[in-house]
């Protein structure tokens, strides 16, 4: 699967045994007459506590994306720092098999660290860039959840697989543009982006690509969350579902930051 975070995981890839009990008329009885259980009542995941915990690491990112924001010189030497600390304890959170409640909310202070300050420095360049990037993702996210919950859109292997392919094609094209850009054999900060086809810019073909992409991401997730929600995964899994739409949500914010930062220096 696309997300390592879900794909990784016996509870969201569906190999996980599940526990099975035997089910009578007087326990159908009991289980109909009492009242109606919360999360933490069941111990079992579910939609509202997934969507509560996942605002909560939201916030976080949003509060220390505010104090890098605010931070004036030190926004840019504090997007480093959380990008690095981002990757390392997004890398670590991915590939375990059980979440830990407190690399999750780390890893969400540092990729508010990146976020707020990349965003202050694209917006130093580019005034609005970073509020219209907040709109796209807004935008994006709430279209594939609302197409996703009317079933008008569904993963799908061959869709996935497709995904998969284009994922890496997109990465190694990210890292060879990335060390042409950072041993200066292009001068542009975008790189291979500032090259055009028939006058638009790659990085406009290409941001566009990247964003459908993000948005196949996100139907992939919230694919893994039903399916958890479904199979009764424990609810502590809640955290590690959070963790995945974050990732995936600061990507597609990144990504609209970068497109529309090339089509505003295209004009």
């Amino acid at each position: 699967m696309a997300n390592p975070t879900f794909s990784n995981n016996p509870v969201f890839n569906g190999r996980g045994a599940q526990p099975t009990r035997e089910v009578t008329p007087e326990s159908l009885d009991e289980l109909y007459n009492r009242p109606s259980a919360t999360s933490v009542q069941t111990d079992r995941m579910t939609f509202e506590d997934t969507t509560v915990k996942t605002v909560s690491l939201l916030a976080i990112v949003v509060v220390l994306g505010a104090v890098a924001w605010i931070s004036g010189p030190l926004a840019l030497p504090l997007a480093m720092l959380g990008a690095i600390g981002g990757l390392v304890l997004g890398l670590v959170n991915s590939f375990k098999k059980e979440p830990s409640v407190p690399l999750i909310v780390a890893y969400a202070a540092f990729e508010g660290l990146f976020v707020g300050g990349i965003s202050r420095v694209f917006d130093s360049i580019y005034p609005g860039v970073a509020t219209q990037a907040v709109l796209g993702t807004a935008a994006v996210f709430a279209t594939v959840l609302l197409l996703f919950r009317s079933g008008k859109i569904r993963a799908s292997k061959k869709a996935t697989k497709i995904f998969m392919v284009a994922m890496v094609g997109y990465l190694l094209f990210s890292l060879v543009n990335f060390a042409l850009t950072a041993f200066g054999v292009l001068d542009s900060p975008f790189g291979l982006r500032s090259a055009t086809i028939a006058g638009i810019p790659l990085g406009v073909i290409l941001g566009i690509f990247v964003v459908l992409l993000a948005s196949y991401s996100l139907v992939l997730d919230f694919d893994f969350i039903q399916r958890g929600v479904r199979s009764g995964a424990p609810r502590r899994y809640g955290w590690t579902a959070a963790f995945g739409l974050v990732v995936t949500i600061v990507w597609l914010y990144v990504e609209l930051l970068r497109l529309f930062a090339i089509l505003r220096g295209n004009n």
